[in-house]
């Protein structure tokens, strides 16, 4: 069954993770997604995650878990050669997705306006911290740095441990998703228009979409938020010591609080409106900690199940992947192990299905410049040169 992108061609000239893993999207769904890599400096991902042996060959794990579906070509684009490289590419690609500092593209004359000229039909979207414009265009950032920044690690964590990071990448990957999903509006505008364009997109303006209900709520009502740790503003919702394991509740909305206490067969402590939980906070509170004290998460967590209120124990990453939901929806795509070991490793594929097309991975993670020799004959450069660029530097294929 074909997919939303078969067809499509993508020039992939992003590093790191938030350019590289909205990439990725586009390639499970199809598109041919050519990543440039950089011969003599690799993704800095590429050396990262806790195996030393992968990151030493370039394959580290944090690179593997978004590389799939990619081909690599390396190229050096500050030669000439390297540079002709590229833009052969984009002449008739359909997309170009870049993270370098605003301006160093331009520079060497491989900005938005020189590319439009070049393939009018060309979406050319720039990921940066701050955007292209501003008094901070110049700056570069990370994850955790746009977390402290934005206000998010303000309201991570505890009035004891404050301010916290979350335990994953949220930006670099919430970022990912928004830059796919702009691309594909650009794209979709095309099919009206005939015309591409610039998306210009920045991380900090992905953060304070995270951000979005305290940020309504500090301007509209005046209450910054606050580090909350595991409570909520009211019973029902937060983590809850049980006999064995700790349980988080989810009766947020009045219907479910209302199953709950019957459930729990305290139906004189059922409200009628959010109002009445805030004042009743700590009364509820104590009751709901002395029950849910007298059996195990695991128990309370089928209990509540079948009474139709949310709750699930807290569980590691292992139990997460052990979860027989997963393999029903296909979430989780097994490929095999890198660099010649055995056995094999599981990566995410994407978090929705479709009745035509799903996302699916079709081949793994490339090396760097594995694909360099078919990719610039695609291109149009004949053997001669590709040896060339090869002994030059200007391109490369895996050492």
């Amino acid at each position: 069954m074909p997919r939303a992108f078969d067809g499509l061609r993508v020039i992939d000239a992003t590093h790191v993770l938030a350019g590289p893993f909205a990439s990725y999207q586009l390639a499970v769904l199809g598109a041919d997604v050519i990543k440039i890599d950089r011969p003599d400096d690799p993704d800095q991902v590429r050396i990262q995650g806790p195996d030393r042996a992968l990151n030493d060959a370039g394959m580290g794990t944090t690179y593997l878990a978004q590389g799939a579906n990619k081909r690599s070509l390396a190229l050096d684009l500050k030669t000439e050669d390297g540079r002709a490289a590229l833009r052969a590419l984009l002449k008739t690609a359909d997309v170009f997705v870049q993270n370098y500092r605003p301006g160093a593209l331009e520079a060497l004359g491989l900005g938005y306006d020189d590319m439009a000229a070049l393939n009018p039909r060309l979406v050319y979207c720039s990921v940066s911290a701050f955007g292209h414009d501003g008094p901070r265009r110049e700056e570069t950032g990370y994850d955790n740095v746009f977390q402290a920044i934005s206000g998010l690690m303000a309201a991570t964590g505890t009035p004891e441990i404050a301010p916290l990071k979350t335990g994953a990448p949220v930006v670099d990957y919430s970022t990912g998703y928004m830059t796919a999903f702009a691309i594909s509006a650009a794209l979709f505008q095309r099919s009206q228009t005939g015309v591409g364009q610039h998306v210009d997109l920045a991380m900090f303006d992905a953060t304070l979409m995270l951000m979005s209900t305290h940020v309504t709520a500090l301007t509209a009502a005046g209450k910054a938020p606050r580090p909350e740790g595991n409570r909520y503003a009211v019973a029902g919702l937060g983590i809850y010591d049980c006999a064995e394991g700790k349980l988080m509740l989810g009766a947020a909305n009045l219907r479910q609080q209302k199953r709950l206490w019957e459930a729990l067969g305290h139906p004189e402590m059922v409200k009628h409106s959010n109002n009445e939980r805030f004042d009743d906070y700590d009364r509820e509170e104590a009751l709901l900690a002395r029950i849910l004290a007298t059996r195990s998460a695991a128990e309370w967590e089928v209990f509540l199940r079948d009474h139709r209120v949310p709750a699930g124990r807290v569980r590691g990453l292992d139990e997460a992947l052990a979860d027989p939901q997963l393999d029903h929806r296909g979430v989780l795509h097994e490929l095999d192990a890198p660099e010649g070991r055995e056995g094999t490793y599981k990566v995410p594929v994407a978090p929705f299905l479709m009745s035509a097309g799903n996302p699916a991975i079709d081949r793994a993670p490339p090396r760097i410049g594995e694909h360099s020799a078919e990719v610039l004959a695609e291109a149009g450069f004949d053997a001669d040169r590709i040896a060339r660029m090869f002994e030059s530097g200007a391109a490369a294929k895996p050492g």
